[in-house]
């Protein structure tokens, strides 16, 4: 079977990046971003900053090929944001997966774009469109409508912005157990709080809802037989069971509950 990687992003403002460009020398980080927010939140009404100002905090993933299924975040939490960015296109260099998201196309791999251009990370295969590697000329990362790069909520919206649906209500309404704990607008709060093993967590379990989301869009389109997607679900609820952590302790009791 081809590789399937299922990613996620959790950031945090940059706040080196705030530093420079506002001239806040004088400000610790903390200071920064609260300044930071403040004005974004005055100045639209919310505090999401724009994309290039989002430094990637965890990388989440589920990978599945021939000889399982597996999820964690890369790295570890002290990390530097390069390494993590590193590591996540070195795996799409080594193994040309299908890469799976949920609104990746219009957040995580933009932010992903900005932040490698910003520390000159190189990612030869995520680029490629047909230049070295004839097979990438129709089906490549790139495109928007090639499944390389599969983004679940935009195909499931047919491409339409006001059509998309939150990945926590659909995984809920599909009886999987949806997000646990916080919400990305809870991340930064909880990473300067000292809670980045939290964080990690929940993107663990946002990368699984959206594995449980494929295996049942891919139910839908015919893709898998309903003996074979209950498998594939089955092998999700075995893997988890045999991990002893509380997250997913927390999740299978949701799950049950579903």
């Amino acid at each position: 079977m081809t590789p399937v990687l299922v990613f996620d992003l959790e950031t945090i403002p940059d706040a080196n990046g705030l530093r420079a460009l506002n001239g806040w020398d004088d400000l610790d980080d903390t200071e920064v971003i609260e300044r930071a927010l403040a004005e974004r939140k005055e100045e639209t009404g919310n505090t999401f900053l724009p994309l290039h100002l989002h430094q990637i905090a965890v990388v989440g993933c589920v990978f599945r090929n021939d000889k399982g299924f597996q999820v964690r975040c890369l790295g570890e939490a002290d990390d530097p944001e390069q390494v993590l960015i590193q590591q996540f296109f070195k795996t799409i260099d080594y193994y040309t997966p299908q890469l799976v998201s949920w609104n990746g196309s219009g957040f995580d791999l933009p932010v992903l774009h900005y932040r490698s251009l910003i520390h000159g990370v190189t990612a030869a295969r995520y680029w490629e469109t047909g230049q070295d590697d004839r097979d990438f000329r129709y089906n490549n990362y790139q495109s928007r409508y090639h499944e390389r790069h599969l983004d679940l909520m935009d195909v499931l919206a047919k491409y339409t912005g006001r059509a998309n649906a939150p990945l926590d209500q659909l995984a809920k309404l599909c009886g999987f157990p949806g997000k646990l704990g916080m919400d990305g607008s809870q991340v930064w709060q909880a990473w300067r709080d000292g809670k980045a093993d939290e964080v990690r967590a929940y993107c663990e379990t946002d990368v699984v809802n959206t594995w449980l989301m494929l295996c049942r869009f891919r139910l839908m389109r015919g893709e898998l037989s309903r003996d074979a997607y209950e498998q594939e679900i089955e092998l999700v609820r075995a893997h988890l069971e045999s991990v002893d952590v509380p997250h997913w302790k927390e999740y299978l009791q949701a799950w049950s509950k579903g």
